[in-house]
């Protein structure tokens, strides 16, 4: 058995995938989740028996920090995901974002800095560069906050910087270009297309159909953490690492790929209302993960195509749909 180890937000989309890839890894995982009312374990209710035997739920917070000091006591690595993630919703609520962000990374590394703890993984997002000014973005672009949810990451981002150069926090960032596949909240672009088609609807009303991302596919990106994780200390502590597969495609273009890898002919149109303000609005995301693959050997082991062919059955597959509501999209 390997050791004990720690992630929070693990009841999220990449959280519970890396959670799963973690207990195959031979690791006990402590996963910390939200606490709500109706006790529910979020994503990690779906996993299998035998991975869930290897799980330690923990109810909290990571505003709070006598809950997060809980999480992290005793485990060999911390794996921090938890974070509000939604660009529409930072608009509205922008406090919220720099309370979980910010002030939640704050407590995840005070508590790492207390316990002594080997290995942070801490996660950042793609949208802390704003639209490339580059071919392809580097861990050395400039940063863009072109939302208050990238202000809030990439002021989550200095804070761990910081603490490694002020104290010698064991921290690693990695930047998750967009990642999909099975899990992921209705607001996201794929599933929501995925979700209209399957409800029967041929006219798909999305938001910007000219920006373009690079697409990632869940277990792809879960095992970078678990790389970062695991490398040896002096090629990875301390640095940035971006993880794409370092393709975009137009959203326009993808929501047209998804509709003929499930056989319907639609019209696809921008909704003004799921638009972004005019300079929030990221035009290009295209990955460059040199570094990553060169410092742990990480590669994608999925092409898009194959990601969203795995998305789209397990969508369809009985019970899978009816766990989403088709109007959460963007918000």
């Amino acid at each position: 058995m390997m050791d004990q180890v720690a992630v929070t937000g693990a009841e999220g989309f990449i959280g519970s995938h890396l959670v799963e890839a973690l207990v195959r890894r031979g690791h006990r995982v402590r996963a910390m989740v939200l606490y709500n009312m109706f006790s529910s374990h979020g994503w990690l209710d779906v996993l299998d028996a035998d991975i869930l035997d290897q799980v330690d739920v923990v109810f909290g917070d990571v505003r709070d920090p006598a809950s997060v000091r809980e999480v992290v006591e005793g485990s060999a690595a911390v794996y921090h995901l938890a974070a509000l993630g939604s660009v529409p919703y930072s608009y509205s609520a922008p406090r919220s974002f720099v309370d979980t962000n910010v002030i939640g990374t704050l407590h995840v590394l005070e508590a790492v800095r207390a316990c002594g703890t080997p290995r942070l993984v801490h996660t950042s997002t793609s949208e802390t560069y704003g639209t490339a000014r580059t071919a392809s973005i580097s861990e050395t672009h400039m940063l863009q906050a072109q939302s208050p949810y990238a202000a809030s990451k990439i002021a989550a981002d200095k804070l761990v910087e910081s603490y490694y150069l002020s104290f010698g926090t064991p921290a690693v960032t990695l930047r998750p270009f967009n990642t999909f596949g099975p899990r992921q909240s209705a607001r996201a672009v794929i599933p929501a297309i995925i979700i209209q088609l399957a409800a029967g609807s041929r006219q798909l009303k999305l938001g910007a159909l000219g920006p373009t991302r690079d697409f990632s596919y869940v277990t792809d990106t879960a095992q970078a953490f678990v790389d970062l994780g695991e490398a040896p200390a002096s090629a990875v502590l301390g640095e940035l690492f971006n993880v794409g597969p370092g393709a975009d495609v137009a959203i326009g273009k993808l929501a047209e790929d998804i509709a003929g890898l499930m056989g319907v002919d639609a019209d696809i149109t921008e909704d003004a209302q799921r638009l972004r303000p005019k300079d929030s609005e990221v035009m290009r995301l295209v990955c460059d993960a040199s570094k990553l693959r060169d410092r742990t050997g990480w590669q994608p082991r999925y092409t898009r195509e194959e990601g969203l062919r795995q998305t789209i059955k397990w969508f369809l597959e009985p019970g899978n749909l009816a766990r989403y509501n088709p109007n959460e999209y963007n918000q």
